[in-house]
């Protein structure tokens, strides 16, 4: 399918019966990532495709080699191997390329850089999670059919009511509403009642084992039981987890473990080769600082009065407790006045020296102050003069 302008065009060519060669225009489509093959009889009806420049009415056409095929006037090319996506879809985006009540889409939300890429089944707009995107509609066929029988594991809170043993009864599948759902094991993991006497119920966590995915399956289910789902995630879809990716995060599934995991539901001819995925993740560019916004910072860092430090082993000061009267500088007198609470007109008089010959605080005039006296012959400690014997005891003498 390469786009060749000077080509000649048979007559008729874009309206051919589908023969014994080719390939089905839909099949082609969804091989080259336009959409899946319900989507591409969709676009038919649509009058969207063209073959050869002519507009298609019927998806009961073959391609063969060298044809031109355009979607909405765009060339398509030919079909690369297949790629898979996991994408953890937020809350608010609908699974869809274009919405016409013009709601924020999954493909408006992704990155640049990716291939033209179309859904694993559908997650509504409340949902949340794991969400499979890829490059290819034959595949994205094969995995969204009942028979393929891929297991998916959700998470739901729901307000309400019940017991373990209500919910082993969808083992045997339930009909809703003359919908027939095949066996759903489902666990009660945590249940939060509400304030006594509040009139509301109970917040429940249940996880939800099924392999159909129809339409808004979970939530119908869990009404018929009484519950009213307010939050639902996807955590797994076939071998493929979502794991610690983030919320609106995309990653690209390696060539190896597509060729171990989905070999039976992709052609050999488009199956991927090599070992790495061609897509990565942009690296975070890191929002640098204006130059004067970074030189007023570190004029602000400078001009900041600096913390004392300390060396290692050293004691911080203590405070000083209020009320207590300062330690006198070392140079003052020992009687020197404190200044203080304590101190008094009697501690200064107590303290100030007294001249000789003034009266005592008794009445007695002492008299001048003469020489001091000559030292005791016991000396400063009492101890006796050498060649003295002592009082009493074996030494004395009578």
């Amino acid at each position: 399918m390469v786009h060749d302008p000077l080509r000649t065009r048979p007559a008729g060519a874009g309206q051919a019966p589908a023969g014994d060669s080719g390939e089905r225009v839909a099949k082609a489509l969804a091989r080259a990532g336009v959409a899946s093959r319900r989507e591409v009889e969709r676009l038919i009806e649509a009058g969207r495709v063209a073959l050869n420049g002519e507009v298609l009415t019927t998806p009961a056409v073959k391609v063969e080699p060298g044809d031109v095929l355009t979607v909405d006037g765009e060339v398509v090319g030919e079909p690369e191997p297949a790629r898979l996506f996991r994408y953890h879809k937020p809350v608010g985006l609908v699974t869809t390329h274009k919405d016409p009540q013009g709601r924020p889409t999954v493909f408006e939300a992704l990155p640049p850089g990716l291939p033209r890429l179309i859904s694993v089944g559908r997650l509504d707009l409340n949902t949340e999670g794991l969400l499979l995107l890829t490059n290819d509609g034959g595949l994205a066929r094969e995995l969204e059919l009942p028979a393929t029988a891929l297991v998916r594991r959700y998470r739901a809170r729901a307000h309400g009511r019940i017991t373990q043993e209500r919910l082993d009864t969808l083992k045997r599948g339930v009909t809703v509403d003359g919908v027939h759902y095949g066996a759903i094991e489902a666990s009660l993991d945590k249940v939060k009642e509400s304030p006594p006497g509040s009139p509301s119920g109970a917040n429940v966590w249940i996880t939800l084992t099924l392999s159909e995915g129809k339409n808004r399956e979970v939530r119908r289910v869990l009404e018929s039981l009484g519950l009213k789902v307010n939050r639902l995630i996807r955590l797994s879809y076939g071998p493929f987890a979502l794991g610690t990716l983030g919320v609106g995060e995309i990653e690209e599934v390696g060539p190896r473990v597509i060729r171990e995991q989905l070999a039976a539901h992709i052609a050999p001819e488009n199956l991927p080769k090599g070992e790495r995925a061609q897509w990565r993740r942009p690296a975070v560019q890191v929002q640098r600082r204006a130059p004067a916004q970074a030189e007023s910072e570190r004029k602000a860092e400078a001009e900041a009065p600096k913390k004392k430090e300390y060396k290692p082993g050293w004691a911080k000061p203590k405070a000083k407790p209020a009320g207590r009267a300062a330690p006198p500088p070392k140079g003052a007198a020992k009687g020197a006045p404190r200044s203080g609470p304590q101190g008094g007109p009697k501690a200064a008089a107590k303290g100030k020296p007294r001249p000789s010959g003034s009266p005592r605080a008794d009445g007695r005039t002492p008299g001048p102050r003469g020489p001091k006296a000559a030292p005791s012959p016991q000396g400063r400690h009492g101890a006796r003069p050498p060649g003295r014997p002592r009082s009493g005891g074996p030494g004395r003498r009578g």
